[in-house]
């Protein structure tokens, strides 16, 4: 009679949502209606009801007797860890609140530095001397084929098309060989901090490093440097005087034409690039002070960035978080190690746009930053960049 009943009242088996629930059914009267907190995937006050379970009518000897049913079901133990409304819980870069969920970049990934390269395949690592140098023997093909090319044709129209074409080249040159230097080996080593990096690292209303890159002396170089910071200059030096030599061979006037504006060409590329690898995302980016920074968090704060036809011209330097942490990758390899390094980093890896054909859209990134990104606070170990009213822009920094 039991199983008839039932039956008829349309009840069924609940299924197994829990491991191991304990299911039973209690009348729903008003003092004990089930009700969860609010908080998380359960609501406040909303009486746990199915359309599996209705009211039914039953009738024995002519009496009839109407009641509801309800399921009784423990809770999963997550329940009791649910937080309040008001508070948000970070756990490995993601704030859980009651309507949004977002992503602190500051806050210390749940991998290290020895994951990364874990997933990175073994070949990506291997340096092919002649692969390496073919490049090297590409470029400056390149950049003597445009100059004698510019010479041979000599038209007014052909001059600005070869301004733009060898200041790229000039610039992709620089990549092939720029981990050379000290003072870029430096960024390197110290990406993401606010006092040591070397590049492009934010202002403080506090004064800013001091020194010069061609004194040895300079605060810039520790003693043991010395030596390569002279030889550097000697070699700037001497290239500064091969040009003053040139100038009386083939004119002042040519020699800016053929060198001094692509020169300056390269001088925009490198700080274009440099630039909006640090700076300019939509979220920004932390900078860390004392025990905040290490090698991995400081590298994570870099972009990569799609440059269109670019990017094969100078050598994928758009591929930059991997570069900046495993700088001993050639540039050959780092899309791979880059494709292959994207399911550890997570969140922590900010895609880049996808560009057009020339990256156009980099314009607006650069705009956008320098309206917005002028200093950093003076205290703090995790830091953002503020916005300074006197210098323009409205939007407010993350503090």
């Amino acid at each position: 009679m039991a199983s008839w009943v039932l039956s008829e009242c349309g009840i069924k088996p609940i299924p197994q949502i829990f491991p191991k629930p304990r299911t039973g059914f209690i009348s729903n009267s008003a003092k004990n209606a089930a009700t969860f907190p609010k908080n998380g995937f359960l609501h406040e006050n909303n009486k746990f009801s199915d359309p599996k379970f209705t009211l039914c009518s039953v009738s024995f000897n002519g009496v009839s007797r109407n009641r509801k049913w309800v399921t009784k079901v423990s809770a999963p133990s997550r329940i009791a860890f649910l937080e309040s409304n008001e508070e948000k819980k970070t756990v490995y870069g993601v704030n859980e609140g009651k309507e949004d969920i977002e992503f602190d970049y500051g806050s210390p990934p749940p991998f290290k530095l020895g994951d990364i390269r874990a997933a990175i395949p073994k070949h990506c690592w291997v340096k092919d001397p002649w692969r390496s140098m073919s490049y090297v023997a590409r470029d400056v093909a390149i950049v003597f084929g445009l100059a004698l090319s510019a010479i041979y044709l000599n038209k007014w129209f052909v001059w600005p098309l070869y301004w733009v074409a060898q200041g790229t080249m000039f610039w992709a040159l620089f990549v092939l060989g720029h981990d050379w230097r000290i003072s870029h080996r430096t960024h390197h080593q110290n990406h993401g901090h606010v006092e040591n990096d070397e590049s492009w690292h934010p202002w403080n209303r506090s004064p800013g490093k001091t020194g010069s890159h061609f004194d040895p002396n300079s605060d810039l170089f520790v003693p043991n440097e010395r030596k390569n910071v002279i030889t550097s200059t000697v070699c700037w030096t001497a290239m500064a005087a091969l040009l003053v030599g040139l100038s009386f061979v083939i004119g002042p006037f040519e020699l800016i034409k053929l060198y001094g504006v692509p020169y300056w060409g390269f001088v925009m590329w490198l700080d274009l690039v440099t630039y909006l690898h640090h700076h300019g995302h939509e979220d920004k980016l932390p900078w860390y002070r004392g025990k905040e920074w290490n090698y991995l968090r400081g590298g994570l704060t870099t972009l990569d960035r799609d440059y269109g036809w670019i990017n094969n011209i100078h050598h994928d330097i758009g591929t930059h978080v991997i570069h900046h942490l495993f700088p001993q990758i050639p540039h050959y390899h780092l899309v791979e190690a880059t494709n292959a390094a994207k399911p550890v980093l997570g969140k922590y890896y900010r895609a880049p746009k996808k560009s057009g054909p020339l990256p156009f859209y980099l314009i607006g990134d650069l705009i956008r930053s320098l309206k917005q990104d002028h200093y950093v606070s003076d205290t703090g170990d995790v830091v953002y960049y503020q916005t300074d009213p006197q210098l323009g822009g409205s939007v407010k920094s993350k503090e």
